[in-house]
């Protein structure tokens, strides 16, 4: 791993120490480690889930369909994979 020096403002160095006294973590770098894989996670998936919206909104609007029409295809779906 790479050693890396940082400035904490004092609310955040205090939540890590509170972190650390509560046994969440072993470490400050433990935590931070933590909370960047948490964020990295969490763009990964608003990536992938903007993703799916922007191929939605590229493929049209749907037919009007009854309750009835649509689960028939939706059958008729699962019978072709």
């Amino acid at each position: 791993m790479t050693r890396q020096s940082i400035s904490l403002a004092n609310q955040n160095d205090e939540w890590l120490k509170q972190q650390i006294s509560k046994e969440e973590f072993t470490s400050k770098s433990e935590a931070v480690n933590y909370l960047i894989k948490q964020a990295r996670e969490r763009e990964e998936y608003h990536n992938y889930v903007q993703m799916k919206i922007d191929r939605g909104i590229k493929s049209g609007f749907a037919k009007k369909q009854t309750r009835e029409e649509m689960l028939a295809e939706f059958k008729q779906r699962l019978k072709n994979v």
